[in-house]
């Protein structure tokens, strides 16, 4: 039998014959904007608009865009839309029907985009709209953060409620993101307004708080109702059928409706609690005629509806939004559950920290902790609380009113109250100086 090499295989003639015309632009050549937005535009997005990985808004992501793509160059961010009345509906499933299907309609929006790119000899990669995400991963669990994409790109920036506003069809919009090798030969700036009209609905509408007027975000409160049944509240539930003995006490701890509700986010797709911040926001040309000509009706038709809901709201024991819901609306029922967040090391510990942090747990607290991790995982930090804001930085600064140095080990087990503290100081893993008044006050600013 005669030998072959593999230049004579069937499939490596049959590339180098098509070569010519499947190996993108010349030389790292810049393509035509326009083209691609068009190929976008054709491919189901409603707006869309690209930046460069080395564009200065990318600082503070430009390492982990790499570490996903190391050929990035450029960042296609786009939006779709999504029809406003079902997102503004009273019935959840209804709401939640339009966010599954549009968020299905971003993964196939980008997939396509991606796939005529490839057809081009353009290397893209296009990361998912939201969930799966990389649980196993410390810190955030989302691969790419698609909202300080999109304003970089130009497609509206970040409204009081943390969600970005197109300057046309308003928050209605879901976000997706595509990172491609190629160079363009122009690139989308920052608009120059905010479209955010700082209307404060959003503030009223938010069953549990997590909006202040301030502008102030509590990031626990909204993962804790809102995402309730997404990873964190998830883990929370499976240990609340673990912990009971039997039917008689899992049924006190989650009632039927809640059981029904865990199975069919199972079956169908995890399902929000309340997107009411984006319901009432009349930000955006599309949206806000019907706000500017009537506000008193705007509201009542749309905002009040949500606010007299009688629904079951989830909260952490302790935390703000506890105090919040009973006083704000108490005919909604408040339930206390854990949160479902653990941190798995020292490093995810202290980047949860500014998210966990309860500021009106806080308000008579001001108080410089020193804290020292040995063991496995070795840091230094220091944590400053006072006038109910909270900072966090790498090594010892300032003066401590309180000292606690522990083996990271043994911290990580005790978030997870897999362990008591007076095991853990009985056994010198962990070691405190000062008013242990200090350590609890800290415990109350930080509820789970």
């Amino acid at each position: 039998m005669q030998k072959t090499t593999m230049t004579d295989h069937p499939t490596v003639k049959q590339y180098f014959e098509n070569k010519e015309t499947v190996q993108g632009p010349p030389n790292g050549s810049p393509i035509e904007t326009k083209w691609l937005r068009e190929l976008c535009l054709h491919a189901g997005a409603d707006d869309v608009g690209f930046v460069s990985i080395n564009r200065s808004e990318l600082d503070d992501q430009r390492k982990e865009i790499l570490s996903l793509f190391p050929k990035a160059k450029t960042l296609i961010s786009f939006v779709c839309k999504m029809n406003r009345e079902p997102v503004r509906s009273t019935a959840r499933s209804i709401a939640n029907t339009e966010f599954h299907h549009v968020i299905d309609t971003v993964t196939h929006v980008g997939h396509q985009i991606v796939k005529q790119l490839e057809a081009q000899g353009i290397k893209a990669l296009n990361p998912p709209a939201g969930f799966p995400m990389e649980l196993t991963r410390e810190g955030k669990a989302w691969v790419i953060s698609h909202k300080p994409i999109a304003v970089a790109a130009g497609l509206g920036q970040m409204g009081i409620h943390r969600l970005v506003i197109h300057p046309k069809f308003g928050n209605f919009i879901l976000l997706g993101t595509i990172l491609t090798d190629a160079i363009l030969t122009s690139e989308n700036q920052t608009i120059d307004y905010n479209p955010c009209l700082e209307c404060k609905l959003c503030v009223a509408a938010c069953p549990v708080g997590a909006i202040g007027s301030d502008g102030h975000f509590n990031f626990s409160a909204c993962y804790t109702h809102n995402y309730r049944e997404f990873s964190g509240g998830f883990t929370d539930w499976v240990e609340s059928i673990a912990d009971s003995s039997n039917s008689k006490q899992y049924r006190a701890k989650v009632n039927d409706a809640e059981t029904a509700s865990m199975w069919q986010s199972l079956s169908f797709g995890a399902n929000y609690k309340a997107a009411y911040c984006m319901s009432v926001c009349p930000a955006g040309e599309d949206v806000i005629g019907a706000f500017l000509n009537d506000r008193k009706h705007f509201f009542q038709e749309v905002a009040k509806p949500l606010q007299d809901k009688k629904e079951i709201v989830y909260v952490v024991p302790g935390s703000d939004a506890e105090k919040y819901v009973k006083k704000r609306f108490p005919h909604k029922q408040a339930r206390l559950v854990s949160n479902g967040l653990r941190s798995k090391s020292i490093r995810s510990f202290l980047w949860a920290l500014p998210h966990m942090f309860q500021r009106n747990q806080a308000k008579d607290l001001k108080a410089t902790y020193h804290f020292t991790f040995t063991g496995e995982e070795e840091a230094k930090a220091t944590v400053i609380i006072q006038n109910r804001t909270l900072s966090v930085t790498a090594g010892h600064v300032r003066d401590a009113n309180f000292q606690l140095v522990a083996d990271s080990r043994t911290w990580i087990r005790l978030l997870a109250k897999e362990t008591g503290m007076l095991p853990a100081v009985l056994s010198g893993n962990i070691r405190t100086k000062g008013p242990l008044k200090l350590l609890k006050a800290f415990r109350r600013c930080f509820p789970s």
